[in-house]
């Protein structure tokens, strides 16, 4: 006698792809304040086992979080919103964290020590495969472009395309699209002046080792600049915003001020007391380049930075 299938959760089943079919409410004075008693009320056509279901299976959420508590407590004006298909898709892995997601793009919090894209290792995981297969299995249908990197072990904020066009206008207009780009690294020694402009042209040599060169024909222009925002020997922290996003630009520029950035063993570093390159993107504002709203995102600077030169504190 053939055995009967095991009971699975619900939109987790082989076959065709079945869209999200999402219901939202809104918490009014007058609702009950405990979240399974609020669904009894705002879905009174459900059977209760289903609308029980419907919670521990992780297809409810409040706000933009998934909640499986039957009791917790809500607030007039809250959204609670009910995935009658499947569980919700929600993005978590421990090398990256999700900053915002819409239907053309994805803002990113890199991870240390985590590729931008692959290379000529198939299976070495990377924040695109990594966001690849969150999109794929939100949707089989959706797509993912990148827009821009970060090398392996520059941490920070990132951004990838959900669309082609999105991908396209970023990249073809870059320059005018990007309204700040702001990184922090801890270098080695004090920048003098404190703060400046450098300005070199940039190219690669055959051991893919970037460096400057006088010689316009042979590089391309480069311009950085720099405000210390803090010194405690033997290290200084240093906030960069870049007039033009080269290649390893940041990295050759300070080695080239004499100040390496702590870590950079490739660009003349001392091996690093907290084991890692201390280079981070903190900030990226841009356009949108399908609503053309202001969008700004920050990503905290990691610990280790603060252990470094003595703590500091942002504006």
């Amino acid at each position: 006698m053939p055995r009967r299938p095991l009971a699975s959760k619900p939109g987790s089943q082989a076959g065709t792809f079945r869209p999200d079919n999402i219901i939202s409410f809104t918490v009014s004075p007058d609702s009950p304040k405990s979240l399974l008693e609020f669904l009894f009320s705002a879905m009174p056509d459900k059977k209760r086992t289903s609308v029980k279901e419907f919670l521990k299976h992780r297809q409810v959420m409040v706000g933009s979080s998934v909640d499986t508590r039957f009791d917790t407590p809500l607030h007039d004006g809250d959204k609670v919103s009910v995935n009658t298909t499947r569980e919700f898709q929600t993005f978590s892995h421990p090398r990256m964290t999700l900053l915002y997601e819409d239907n053309d793009i994805i803002i990113v919090n890199k991870g240390y020590g985590l590729l931008s894209m692959g290379t000529d290792k198939p299976n070495e995981e990377t924040a695109y495969s990594i966001l690849r297969e969150y999109v794929k299995r939100v949707d089989p249908r959706n797509k993912l472009f990148i827009v821009h990197r970060l090398d392996r072990d520059t941490t920070g904020v990132m951004m990838f395309a959900k669309s082609e066009i999105a991908k396209e206008t970023m990249q073809h207009n870059w320059n005018n699209m990007v309204l700040e780009r702001r990184y922090v690294a801890v270098v080695e020694g004090s920048l003098d002046p404190a703060d400046g402009e450098i300005r070199s042209y940039l190219a690669e040599n055959s051991a893919h080792e970037v460096y400057s060169t006088t010689e316009k024909d042979k590089g391309q222009l480069a311009v950085t600049y720099y405000k210390t925002l803090k010194s405690h020997k033997p290290y200084s922290l240093v906030e960069l915003s870049l007039a033009t996003g080269r290649k390893n630009q940041i990295r050759v520029h300070m080695k080239e001020q004499g100040h390496p950035i702590v870590g950079d063993r490739r660009y003349g570093a001392k091996p690093s007391p907290i084991h890692r390159l201390c280079l981070h993107a903190h900030t990226l504002r841009f356009i949108h380049p399908i609503s053309r709203r202001d969008m700004n995102f920050t990503s905290p600077l990691p610990a280790g930075f603060f252990r470094l030169i003595g703590g500091y504190k942002f504006d």
